[in-house]
């Protein structure tokens, strides 16, 4: 039975133009680990991980052991990208404890602690600095011309032919490192401006940081939503996950993107007539039309908007120590941004002045229409995945 239906998978892959299929990881092992056994070449594999959509998530561990045996850098970069992808799903359920739900006081206890922790030591953190190194996954964009008088962003961007043309799906554009300040645990903006021409060179840029816990978790309270989910392996023990929603009118989460293009025409129009199209530049006999100095002028602005929310805390149910946090955007779907998720790892990172529980990793998933007006009858969008390690932490100097 399970070859019959790898049998199946594996003959949709072939058809031209299929959709996504959702596959789980433990379909993904076996689908990497038949194409391995005949030998397909890395644009080959790679084209059949892109049509693939994960409904479970692959974790960290599992993924590095795929790569492993991914025979080159078009397989792998599809690997990380279905890892990206999945970061907010819930891990197999094999993977899952099956240890039973908490009684309500216990649930109850559970958030009191997370919120004494969130108060009373991740706000009481000192000025940090860490290296931020992100990579950036991006589908529908290729490589631009150096003659194009258009500054790139996508320097390491390549392209390829045939069935891989990873201009055609999510593939690794580049990778950029930034230094953090984070002040009571929050990301501060950086003071110095960014003069890249985002939405020019074909990329966005997420210039707030990402969302803060301290923030999240009084919103989350403030709303009563926080509810019971389930429990779930973080770093091999047993974490709380509680879901949340937080409504509009509660809310203080930004969403900003960078950046949209709005046109306009500019120049001279001059419509004639029969009669007046000679002096005009109109052709003589022609039944009217229109003449002039016809130009357009393309301005490129942020998409900003607060909105509602919703998402998932995981907490160490001892400390009351917050491991992760999930934040999926609720977006209009007249809005140019469609989707901006945003999943945050906390661990203990030692420092000269003892030991910090910080982010030391991000996930975010965001998809946008790059050419604006969303409303529009007609419109592509663009998925762009921003996977981020936070390093080298050090206490900030005091300005």
């Amino acid at each position: 039975m399970k070859r019959c239906v790898l049998l199946l998978l594996l003959f949709t892959l072939a058809v031209p133009g299929w959709c996504s299929r959702k596959v789980t990881v433990a379909q993904l092992q076996s689908l990497l680990q038949s194409l391995l056994a005949e030998k397909k070449p890395d644009g080959e594999i790679a084209a059949a991980l892109h049509q693939l959509e994960l409904s479970e998530q692959l974790t960290r561990s599992v993924m590095i052991g795929l790569t492993k045996h991914a025979p080159g850098p078009l397989t792998t970069e599809q690997i990380y990208v279905l890892e990206a992808r999945s970061a907010n799903l819930a891990p197999p359920a094999s993977d899952l404890p099956d240890t039973p739900a908490p009684e309500a006081a216990a649930q109850k206890a559970i958030l009191m602690r997370a919120e004494t922790y969130v108060a009373k030591t991740y706000e009481q953190l000192p000025a940090l600095v860490a290296k931020k190194t992100t990579l950036r996954f991006q589908d529908k964009t290729e490589a631009l011309a150096s003659s194009s008088g258009i500054a790139s962003g996508a320097k390491d961007a390549v392209t390829a032919s045939g069935a891989a043309n990873v201009a055609a799906f999510i593939h690794y554009i580049n990778a950029a490192n930034e230094s953090v300040v984070f002040e009571h645990g929050i990301a501060k903006r950086p003071v110095k401006k960014d003069m890249t021409r985002w939405g020019a060179n074909g990329l966005i840029v997420v210039p707030k940081p990402e969302p803060s816990l301290p923030r999240v978790f009084k919103e989350a309270l403030t709303s009563e939503s926080v509810r019971w989910t389930r429990w779930e392996l973080i770093n091999g023990k047993s974490a709380a996950v509680f879901a949340f929603q937080v409504p509009r009118e509660q809310s203080k989460l930004d969403v900003e993107v960078c950046c949209f293009p709005d046109i306009k025409q500019t120049g001279i129009a001059r419509f004639y007539t029969p009669m007046t199209g000679p002096m005009l530049g109109g052709e003589r006999g022609s039944g009217g039309g229109v003449a002039g100095n016809f130009q357009t002028n393309t301005d490129w602005n942020d998409f900003k908007s607060t909105v509602p929310y919703h998402g998932r805390f995981y907490i160490d149910p001892d400390s009351g120590v917050v491991l992760r946090m999930i934040i999926e955007a609720e977006l209009k779907p007249s809005d140019v941004v469609h989707q901006m998720d945003t999943r945050i790892d906390y661990a203990p990172v030692p420092g000269a002045h003892g030991t910090f529980i910080v982010p030391v990793r991000s996930v975010i998933s965001s998809v946008v229409v790059p050419n604006g007006e969303s409303g529009a009858g007609g419109y592509s969008t663009r998925t762009t995945l921003f996977s981020s390690e936070y390093t080298d932490y050090h206490p900030a100097r005091p300005n």
